[in-house]
């Protein structure tokens, strides 16, 4: 199961940063959102409980959000897929991780899973590319900020995703997970500029996807409270 989820989490980096590559930041974390969808489809199936509903409505609602986006970004159709794609292997290794939380110590899945996927990397980045060449010419400020992001924005982030899932449920994560698309739109249009400028409807979408995430999060609070 370990392996599996390092394969899966190794697919969804290549899959994620490629659509990126062919469409922009924005697109690629909006389809990100699509995981609140597959996860209520597939949390029930994987776990064997009945569907909730809301949840199933949540994931339409994200749906539709996606609909408005793509509606008026489709020419970056490729990039588009190859986020949904991303998003759907982001949703298997989160409900792999919610079955092995409760056997393992969350270090010990993270340690394992991360270096299966990055030997995966590794592997995949020399069958299409010299992957020596990049490391070679990088400035010291770089080494600084890949050093950031595999500390604290991946392996810390990892660990703290995977610990907190003895408490929630998958589908809760990857819910939450689709706020990573509103703040990081915005970062990236104050880092990217113009690239980054959307059509208004884009951000109509984004706030549909926004509210069903603060939505779920007042019903499962009342739930709990309820109980």
């Amino acid at each position: 199961m370990l392996v599996l989820g390092g394969i899966a989490i190794a697919l969804h980096w290549i899959t994620f940063f490629h659509a990126i590559k062919v469409a922009n930041v924005s697109i690629t974390l909006a389809t990100m959102a699509s995981g609140a969808l597959f996860t209520a489809i597939l949390e029930p199936i994987w776990y064997k409980r009945k569907f909730i509903g809301y949840e199933l409505v949540f994931g339409l609602l994200v749906i539709l959000g996606l609909a408005i986006i793509f509606q008026v970004n489709s020419e970056y159709k490729l990039g588009f897929w190859l986020g949904l794609l991303s998003t759907f292997l982001g949703a298997i290794f989160t409900l792999i991780n919610g079955r092995l939380v409760m056997e393992e110590r969350p270090t010990t899945i993270t340690f394992y899973e991360l270096l299966v996927g990055a030997i995966c990397v590794t592997l995949y980045g020399f069958s299409v590319s010299d992957m020596t060449l990049p490391f070679t010419s990088l400035p010291m400020a770089d080494w600084l900020f890949l050093g950031i992001l595999v500390t604290v924005c991946t392996a810390y982030a990892f660990i703290a995703s995977v610990k907190v899932m003895r408490y929630i449920r998958p589908f809760t994560v990857m819910l939450t997970v689709n706020l990573e698309p509103v703040y990081g739109i915005v970062l990236a249009y104050f880092i990217f500029g113009e690239d980054e400028k959307m059509h208004p409807n884009f951000y109509l979408g984004a706030l549909i996807i926004l509210v069903t995430v603060i939505t779920n999060g007042i019903l499962k609070n009342r739930s709990k409270s309820a109980h």
